[in-house]
C-alpha cells in the first residue's frame, strides 16, 4: 500500500491469535463491543451488514456522552481485508464532516497468529495530526490488546 507519511497513521502488530478470530471479532456485533473502544468507554450500540456499501455504525458511551458513528463497508476480504470509512453512510450519502478510512489487513503470522495492520487515511494532514495528537497509536494499541484478550477466550 503506497502510504502518505502527512495523511496516513499506521501501525503493524503480530497478534498471537489466528486470522480467521481476529475476522470474526472485527465483523460481528457480538464481539465489537468487547474491544472496539478503549475501556472504561464503552460501544453500546452495533449494526454491521458485511458487505460493500452495507453499513458500519456504532456507538460510544464516552465520559457520559453517546457517540454515535455512521459509516459503510469499502473492500471486504475475508480474513485479510476489512476497509471502512464514515465519508458515506449506507446508501453511500456523503457525510458531512468525514474524518478517516480504517484499513485493517491480516495476514497469517508465525505461530498461527497474525500480522495485523491498522492504518487510518485522513482528507487532510491537519485531519491526521489530529488524530494523533487524539492518541490514535495508544487508543488503537489499546483496541488491539483488548481485541487478544478477548479473542484467547475465545478459542
Amino acid at each position: 500500500m503506497d502510504l502518505d507519511p502527512d495523511t496516513d497513521l499506521t501501525f503493524t502488530r503480530t497478534l498471537p491469535v489466528p486470522p480467521a478470530l481476529v475476522w470474526e471479532c472485527w465483523t460481528s456485533c457480538e464481539h465489537i463491543p468487547h474491544f472496539f473502544v478503549p475501556r472504561p468507554h464503552r460501544v453500546i450500540a452495533c449494526e454491521i451488514d458485511l458487505r460493500v456499501g452495507g453499513r458500519f455504525n456504532t456507538t460510544f458511551h464516552v465520559d457520559g456522552n453517546e457517540m454515535e458513528n455512521r459509516g459503510v463497508y469499502l473492500e471486504v476480504v475475508p480474513e485479510r481485508r476489512l476497509v471502512f470509512t464514515d465519508t458515506y453512510t449506507e446508501g453511500w450519502k456523503p457525510a458531512p464532516d468525514p474524518f478517516m478510512t480504517a484499513i485493517l489487513d491480516l495476514e497469517a503470522g508465525p505461530d498461527g497468529g497474525t500480522i495485523y495492520t491498522a492504518t487510518a487515511r485522513h482528507r487532510s494532514a491537519e485531519k491526521a495530526r489530529a488524530h494523533e495528537q487524539m492518541g490514535f497509536y495508544d487508543g488503537w494499541g489499546t483496541v488491539v490488546d483488548q481485541l487478544v484478550d478477548y479473542a484467547k477466550g475465545l478459542k
